[in-house]
Formats: C-alpha cells, sequence, structure tokens
C-alpha cells in the first residue's frame, strides 16, 4: 500500500471540518433539546462530554466499517492497520483519543498567554496544526503520531473500477 501524502490528508482534514461541523451541530441541536439547556454557560461541560463522545463514535464507526469516512472516500485514502489489515475498535478508539494531541500545545500556549481575541486563538491553534504536521517528517512513513502510537496508518486507496 501506498502512503498518503500530507498534502492529501490535509486536504480531507479540512473537508472532514466541514463534515463534523454537521454533526456538532446536529449533536448541539440533541443534547439541547434533550436537556432542555437554555443558557450556553450553565451546563456547558456535560455539552463537551457529550460532542466528545458523539464525535468519538462518529470516528470510530466510520474506521472500523471501512477504513474511510466521506472525507476519506473523497480523497481517496484509507486508514488501516500498519499491516493492511482493517483497523479494531480498540485502535480506532486509541487513534481518536491520542488524535487530540495536537490540540494540547496550541491550546495551552492560548491559555499561558490569555488571548483577548479569537484571532489569536486561531493563531496558536494553526501554528499548532502546523507543527503537528511537521513532525511527520520524523516518522519513516510519514504518519502522524497517534497513527503510529495506534498503530494505524493511513494510505492512498483507490477504488474499484465500475463496469
Amino acid at each position: 500500500m501506498q502512503v498518503a501524502t500530507l498534502r492529501r490528508r490535509l486536504a480531507a482534514f479540512f473537508y472532514e471540518g466541514i463534515l463534523v461541523f454537521a454533526v456538532v451541530f446536529l449533536g448541539s441541536y440533541l443534547y439541547d433539546s434533550l436537556t432542555q439547556h437554555r443558557h450556553a454557560l450553565i451546563g456547558r461541560t456535560g455539552l463537551q462530554v457529550f460532542l466528545f463522545g458523539l464525535l468519538g463514535i462518529y470516528f470510530t464507526w466510520f474506521w472500523t466499517h471501512g477504513g474511510q469516512t466521506l472525507a476519506m472516500k473523497t480523497w481517496h485514502i484509507r486508514i488501516t492497520r500498519t499491516d493492511g489489515g482493517p483497523v479494531t475498535w480498540l485502535q480506532a478508539v486509541l487513534r481518536y483519543t491520542l488524535a487530540w494531541l495536537w490540540f494540547v500545545p496550541a491550546l495551552a500556549l492560548a491559555w499561558i498567554n490569555r488571548p483577548t481575541t479569537p484571532l489569536v486563538v486561531g493563531a496558536a491553534v494553526m501554528t499548532g496544526l502546523v507543527a503537528y504536521a511537521a513532525l511527520t517528517r520524523l516518522h519513516p512513513t510519514r504518519q502522524f503520531i497517534h497513527d503510529a502510537l495506534a498503530g494505524t496508518q493511513i494510505s492512498k486507496f483507490t477504488p474499484p473500477k465500475r463496469a
């Protein structure tokens, strides 16, 4: 299997962000409706935990059922074990949890600097993303840290031709 390029993986990442927006929007609506949530600051932690779990279910289900989300299908990439086999539930959960690592340094930097504008927070997050992507250069097959730790890889996938 040919390893997917960083450019292709980041393109799928940004497209996934658009799709995840819809999942988060609908999940928030469901949570707010079921809990009669009326104020944005009251019950915020519960909503965050719910959305973390919802996104975890979204990603792990797609990764364990074919190895592709819609964004991954669009960019012709697939997640597999390093031996090419399908991803297990444990690997998918581990990968999902570890994938949040790229946020930690960026958000810690933003918290230390006590930003007053969304622009500063956005710049910190984008810097964190660029640094995390640059770390792929240290891995022999150019995989992200969370993939290496979870025993997974993102490979280029050519769908079969239709008759």
